[in-house]
């Protein structure tokens, strides 16, 4: 257990010094008592005897004082929570081309904003990465529920070279099982089996891209490896059938969006396409992930449950007093 602000933990040093000025005010009654003879000091309504119940009340009324103290510390604990996860990675097309603004203002902001909005839809339980790939393909952020840095990751993404869709998913895949531990080394002089790919099948994938491949390897080969993972892919083009002409180092290079290639990609993989102007339509890929069921430690904040314990017992307390003695001690 852990204490967001330990140094209230010294307020329950006021505990023993209340035990104490009970136990003198009950010094004081046995002496009236002694001396004067009972006078109802230990007697309920109706004059019954109440004996050894009389200490039940202050003794409720302590115990929820010392756990109310105990709760300004603010406690933590570890606890085992169930909950349903998925993973979403967003891979980045950060090629030459996502420069071009057939889709105002740039094809890259146009993505960026996609991306943004369908980062915003999602819930707390989907974990989202971000991949950034060109003619080679990166993590720009590990999956994580942490937003911020999820949105901070993609304002940070600018177009650089070549593009290779290939890459970027398999960057993705990467990315999705980073955390995976590795299979563990066994020596033998058999020959080995390959052994099948594990299926992911509460992680998917959005492509984000004009769809312009021109290095290798082949995206589709790398969606079939995804699809045999039961990853799915979603692409989302940027740009227009159209096309921009571009001026990269000198030249002029004419881009426009190749829509068949990223719905090819998106059937091999059971996943589907979308393009970028219909962001409303993103939220589909969530509801398409199976999500998966897992019990994960978290710290979590027990201070709202010691407050209610803390007042049951005082109400407690008070409700007996009343019952026996007629009065709140």
């Amino acid at each position: 257990m852990t204490f967001i602000w330990p140094i209230m933990l010294l307020s329950l040093a006021t505990i023993p010094l209340l035990v104490w000025l009970y136990l003198r005010l009950e010094g004081r009654r046995r002496r009236a008592v002694a001396q004067l003879g009972d006078l109802g000091l230990w007697r309920g309504p109706g004059g019954r005897q109440v004996g050894r119940q009389r200490h039940v009340p202050p003794a409720l009324f302590l115990a929820g004082l010392a756990i109310l103290l105990f709760g300004l510390a603010r406690p933590q604990m570890e606890l085992s929570l169930p909950r349903q996860e998925g993973t979403v990675i967003l891979a980045f097309d950060v090629s030459g081309s996502m420069a071009a603004d057939d889709i105002q203002p740039t094809r890259m902001e146009a993505a960026q904003a996609a991306a943004t909005d369908f980062v915003d839809r999602q819930p707390r339980t989907i974990r989202v990465g971000v991949v950034a790939f060109s003619d080679s393909g990166l993590a720009a952020q590990a999956p994580t529920d942490d937003r911020e840095a999820v949105l901070g990751a993609i304002g940070r993404l600018k177009p650089q070279r070549g593009t290779s869709l290939g890459q970027g998913i398999l960057a993705a895949l990467a990315a999705i099982t980073a955390n995976d531990a590795p299979p563990e080394r066994l020596y033998s002089n058999l020959t080995p089996t390959p052994a099948p790919p594990r299926r992911i099948s509460s992680a998917a994938i959005v492509l984000l891209t004009d769809g312009e491949n021109n290095e290798s390897p082949d995206p589709r080969e790398v969606a079939q490896a995804a699809a045999d993972m039961g990853v799915r892919i979603y692409t989302v083009g940027v740009g227009s059938s159209a096309g921009a002409t571009l001026n990269l180092d000198g030249f002029s290079v004419h881009t426009q969006l190749d829509e068949a290639m990223l719905r090819e990609i998106a059937q091999i993989s059971e996943g589907s396409y979308f393009s970028a102007a219909s962001q409303q339509d993103l939220k589909a890929i969530y509801d398409s992930l199976d999500l998966q069921f897992v019990v994960r430690p978290e710290p979590m904040e027990i201070t709202a449950m010691l407050a209610g314990a803390g007042l049951l017992c005082l109400i407690i307390g008070g409700t007996l007093s009343l019952i026996w003695f007629g009065r709140v001690p």
